[in-house]
């Protein structure tokens, strides 16, 4: 079977592997439509210190079940599509005695820790199957990076009395958008780009902030009447927008903070107790936010369209991938067509 490795710095290739077979419990999946990640570039780029080298990029998944290993339950059948759950959980770390699995303390992520799914077939234990009928195959495949965002309004305790501002109108922090407005809230996006800055208000955005061209503390005083957003969601990853979050998230407002910023970031932690502020973490998703997503997309009112930059067969990806390297301000997510 075909698959995609990445094998070396900006070297990404198709490769020839074994066809899998279902072991006890395992469920075999043929691939429709693997997303690439702002993880897989920095892979690319040869700076996600957590990836394996080399390694088969590929955890936001559509797909149908090829076939079934002893064990699997019959409410999976072969033939049905699904996405999967891409994360490990040790059951043993705190975490996951919290009963928060996303965050596992030992978690190895498709495509990251361990080979991922950019491949014509993979077989997965059958508790990662999540079942998603009644949505286009290709549109399967934004499920697991919307949920991210899903979960990080979940982390906020977004609730209908809030003002939130998602800084960073990617993928990630398109489903933050989407959640947050689902919960009622008001919701104002901030990016450097205005095709995404537009995209934000159709997607329930109520304003919208360019950090490139704008005053940002002028513009969220005028829009929140000077107390400034009830809480801030980070979906960067950089140290200017870790200190816009901390100063301009009103007193005893919460953060969620998903973005990996590349080195250290300096904070003035005096805000943190003048404000008595609440800083959280999130971290990939549970199976609900995948759930929650699905639910949402049935609605058929997110332009899917809008999101996918690009669909190419795999003799065509490496191409694709200089290409987003290039310009990675301008791509949301490229899919590959398996």
């Amino acid at each position: 079977m075909k698959a995609l490795q990445i094998s070396g710095i900006r070297h990404l290739e198709v490769i020839e592997l074994p066809k899998p077979s279902p072991a006890d419990g395992e469920v075999l999946l043929r691939l429709l439509y693997v997303g690439f990640c702002g993880s897989d570039l920095n892979t690319y780029r040869g700076r996600n210190a957590l990836a394996l080298q080399p390694v088969i990029p590929g955890h936001e998944i559509s797909a149908t079940i090829e076939a079934k290993g002893a064990g699997v339950p019959a409410t999976l059948r072969v033939g049905d599509i699904v996405t999967v759950d891409p994360y490990t959980a040790c059951g043993n770390c705190p975490s996951c005695r919290r009963r928060r699995f996303n965050a596992c303390q030992h978690n190895e992520t498709l495509g990251v820790q361990r080979h991922g799914a950019m491949c014509e077939f993979i077989c997965l234990p059958w508790q990662k199957v999540i079942a998603a009928e009644g949505l286009p195959e290709r549109d399967i495949a934004l499920i697991e990076p919307m949920s991210v965002g899903f979960h990080a309004v979940d982390r906020g305790h977004v609730t209908d009395a809030d003002t939130v501002l998602v800084i960073g109108c990617g993928m990630i922090g398109v489903g933050a958008i989407v959640r947050a407005s689902l919960r009622g809230a008001t919701v104002i996006a901030m990016d450097i780009d205005d095709d995404k800055l537009a995209l934000a208000r159709r997607l329930g955005a109520a304003a919208t902030v360019n950090s490139g061209s704008e005053d940002v503390h002028a513009r969220l005083h005028q829009l929140t009447g000077g107390d400034g957003p009830d809480v801030v969601i980070e979906a960067v990853g950089a140290a200017a927008t870790y200190a816009t979050a901390v100063a301009e998230v009103a007193f005893t407002g919460r953060i969620v903070c998903i973005g990996y910023a590349p080195g250290d970031v300096a904070l003035p932690t005096r805000f943190f107790v003048q404000k008595e502020l609440d800083i959280r973490g999130s971290r990939n998703a549970l199976p609900d936010d995948f759930r929650a997503v699905i639910r949402y997309l049935r609605r058929g009112a997110c332009p899917t369209d809008e999101l996918v930059s690009a669909v190419v067969r795999p003799h065509e990806a490496a191409d694709a991938m200089c290409t987003w390297d290039a310009a990675p301000g301008k791509v949301f997510r490229i899919l590959v067509e398996f």
